[in-house]
């Protein structure tokens, strides 16, 4: 950051952009920029932005601190994996407003946040999370010593479900009582227009419609339209708010119940203790809560609870007393990327695009990096010696069979095969 302020001190372009009492600063904007092209800079928005990022940064600018900011055209889409899932990609400009109202305000949520809440939070992953419930399981049965019990419950349809109206109302009571920074307004009046925009209006859809078939009307926007539901999966926004609008049930969980052993990831949550009939009784408990004070429904199909013995699944893991496994999907995820990858290349005459072989190699190492964390160095090492040998000249497993290494030399448009 202070290489930013002073890059942005010196610069003439800047020196006339100065902000008035109330307003939003021009670095802050910068800020929220180079936060957001970190991870997005190949996108076609992303660099259509960038061909003139300062003079389009202060035009976004401007129209925030003049009120006349609107939330743009959204992409949506359908992804398959890890489940069938709708996307709604905010425009490159919306997403650096995005991170401008986390950058802002992201320490009110983390000292709202309990500790054991681990969505998209800093040191607070997957992986965290499987360790912490591996740790409440081995406390709370004195090293599997002494029956304890495992509830896990899910919310049906999270996203698709919140209430617009009451996440805002919460957001407004946070930023009101805690932020008094003289932007506050402006700042608010953005979290209104990017809480309440129904990004069904006017999107741009990049999937065939046959995509959406078969997905429950309760796992799409579409389906929520009028109601003043529902926020877009694939925003920064969303992820924060979703974690925010459950923190009053993490609350109620810990503080009112006094439960010691709670953990959730997004709305999927755990809790372990050594009485099976007081977690059987906590179930209507946590069913009205929910219903009551979040206008959510508890998963009827998504209710289990077991003797922490027969193993807990969580974010990706299978929890079982001394060991840890990843999860069946998981597993079944990466070897079908690999067939559906092998498939692809025996289509191929002579050339291989760059492009397709960068994405095979995110693609199979995103599943590498969760897996490495786990037992199965023998697993990877099977699934990656199932590549086909056509990859043989640009790509190769690590020694320790974590992730695809590129061997190939700095590329152009295309890599060529032997057979060229």
């Amino acid at each position: 950051m202070s290489q930013l302020t002073l890059n942005f001190e010196e610069n003439d372009t800047f020196k006339d952009h100065v902000c008035e009492p109330g307003e939003i600063a021009l670095s802050d904007m910068f800020e929220a920029y180079y936060c957001c092209r970190k991870n997005k800079r190949k996108t076609g928005n992303a660099l259509k932005f960038e061909l003139d990022y300062e003079n389009n940064l202060i035009q976004l600018w401007r129209e925030i601190n003049a009120g006349s900011y609107r939330v743009g055209r959204s992409i949506a889409f359908i992804v398959e994996k890890p489940v069938k899932r709708e996307i709604f990609a905010g425009d490159f400009r919306d997403r650096v407003i995005h991170h401008l109202i986390i950058n802002k305000f992201i320490h009110l949520f983390e000292k709202d946040f309990i500790y054991d809440s681990y969505s998209c939070r800093k040191g607070r992953g997957t992986l965290f999370g499987v360790k912490r419930v591996d740790r409440f399981i081995r406390a709370c049965s004195e090293n599997y010593t002494r029956d304890c019990y495992v509830l896990k419950m899910d919310i049906q349809g999270f996203f698709m479900s919140i209430r617009r109206d009451i996440l805002f109302d919460k957001l407004h009571e946070l930023i009101g009582c805690n932020y008094h920074e003289p932007d506050r307004d402006l700042l608010l009046s953005l979290v209104y227009k990017v809480v309440m925009n129904d990004c069904t209006q006017s999107c741009i859809i990049k999937s065939s419609r046959r995509k959406w078939e078969g997905l429950p009307s309760n796992k799409s926007l579409f389906g929520q339209q009028g109601k003043m539901r529902g926020l877009p999966i694939g925003n920064l926004t969303s992820q924060i708010f979703g974690n925010f609008y459950l923190s009053s049930f993490d609350h109620f969980i810990k503080s009112e119940h006094g439960i010691r052993y709670y953990a959730r990831y997004v709305d999927d949550f755990v809790i372990v203790h050594p009485n099976k009939t007081f977690l059987r009784n906590l179930i209507p408990v946590i069913r009205d809560f929910l219903r009551n004070e979040l206008d959510l429904v508890l998963h009827p199909k998504k209710i289990q609870l077991q003797h922490y013995s027969k193993g807990t699944k969580f974010t990706g893991a299978f929890i079982m007393p001394g060991r840890i496994y990843i999860d069946k999907r998981t597993k079944n995820n990466l070897y079908q990327s690999v067939r559906k990858w092998n498939h692809r290349v025996r289509q191929t005459d002579t050339r291989l695009e760059y492009g397709k072989v960068q994405h095979l190699q995110s693609s199979v190492n995103s599943y590498l990096g969760f897996m490495r964390h786990y037992r199965t160095y023998r697993l990877r090492k099977k699934i990656l010696y199932s590549m086909s040998a056509k990859f043989d000249r640009y790509l190769h497993p690590a020694n320790d069979y974590t992730k695809l290494v590129n061997i190939s030399p700095v590329p152009n448009k295309f890599y060529e095969d032997n057979n060229n």
